[in-house]
C-alpha cells in the first residue's frame, strides 16, 4: 500500500489541489485510491450533512468511497485553526485515534493520500501538531511550496524540521500561487538544489485550477 503525508509551506498553497493532483495521478497506476484529511476547520453544506470543502475535492479525486469517519475523522464547523476550533466545540483531538482511522483506510485501497491541516506544525492541540501526527503515521512526507515572498525560508525551515523527524521527504510540488512573484524560475532551481528531494510537480498560477491536469513526476516506487 502507498502512503504519503502532505504538507505546506504555510496555510493557502494549494495543498489540497496538489493532493487531488496526486490522487489523480497515482490512480493510473492503482485502482483503489484515496484521499484522507485528519482534521478539517469549516464546512459548507454537503447532500444533506455537512463537509469541508477540501474533503469534498478529495473525495471527488478518490477512486472509492468510504466512511466519513475514515477518510475525514475530525471535522471541525469554524474555519479556524485546529486547536482553537476543537476548544471551542469541545471536541478532543486525538492523533491516536486519527492513526487507527488511517490504517483502517489503508486495508481497504492501494494508495492514501493524507492532506495534513497546513504547516507541518499547525497546532492540532495546544501540546501536538502536524508534525506529531505526521511522525506517528511514519509516511513519507510531500512538500508543497506556495511560490510567493519568504517562500524559500519556509521551505528550507519544513524540509529540516521533517528530516529532525525521522522522515522521508520524498518530494515536493512548486504551486505558483503568486502571479507578481519576480523571478520564480529562479525560486525553483534554488530548491531544486537546496532541499534534497525531487520536484514531483510544477504547478503554473492559475486562478481556478483543475487538479486533473496536474502533472506529476511520480517516485518509482509508486507507480
Amino acid at each position: 500500500m502507498i502512503g504519503c503525508f502532505v504538507t505546506g509551506t504555510d496555510s493557502r498553497v494549494g495543498k489540497t489541489l496538489v493532493c487531488a493532483g496526486l490522487l489523480h495521478a497515482l490512480a493510473v497506476h492503482h485502482p483503489r485510491v484515496v484521499g484522507m484529511k485528519p482534521v478539517a476547520a469549516g464546512v459548507v453544506p454537503w447532500g444533506e450533512d455537512w463537509a469541508s470543502e477540501d474533503v469534498i475535492a478529495l473525495r471527488a479525486a478518490s477512486t472509492v468511497a468510504v466512511a466519513p469517519a475514515l477518510d475525514n475523522p475530525v471535522l471541525l464547523m469554524d474555519p479556524l485553526p485546529p486547536h482553537i476550533g476543537a476548544g471551542r466545540a469541545g471536541v478532543q483531538i486525538d492523533i491516536q485515534a486519527i492513526a487507527q482511522s488511517y490504517q483502517a483506510l489503508a486495508a481497504q485501497v492501494d494508495a492514501v493520500v493524507v492532506d495534513g491541516a497546513g504547516g507541518f506544525h499547525t497546532p492540532l492541540t495546544h501540546t501536538l501538531t502536524d508534525a506529531d501526527l505526521a511522525q506517528l503515521l511514519a509516511l513519507p512526507v510531500v512538500l508543497v511550496v506556495g511560490l510567493r515572498p519568504g517562500c524559500l525560508n519556509h521551505a528550507l525551515l519544513t524540509a529540516e524540521a521533517v528530516r529532525a523527524r525521522g522522515l522521508r521527504l520524498a518530494g515536493w510540488v512548486a504551486n505558483h500561487i503568486d502571479a507578481d512573484l519576480l523571478a520564480p524560475d529562479e525560486h525553483v532551481a534554488f530548491l531544486s538544489a537546496r532541499l534534497g528531494a525531487p520536484l514531483l510537480a510544477e504547478v503554473p498560477y492559475d486562478e481556478y485550477p483543475e487538479p486533473r491536469t496536474l502533472m506529476f513526476n511520480l517516485p518509482a516506487d509508486w507507480r
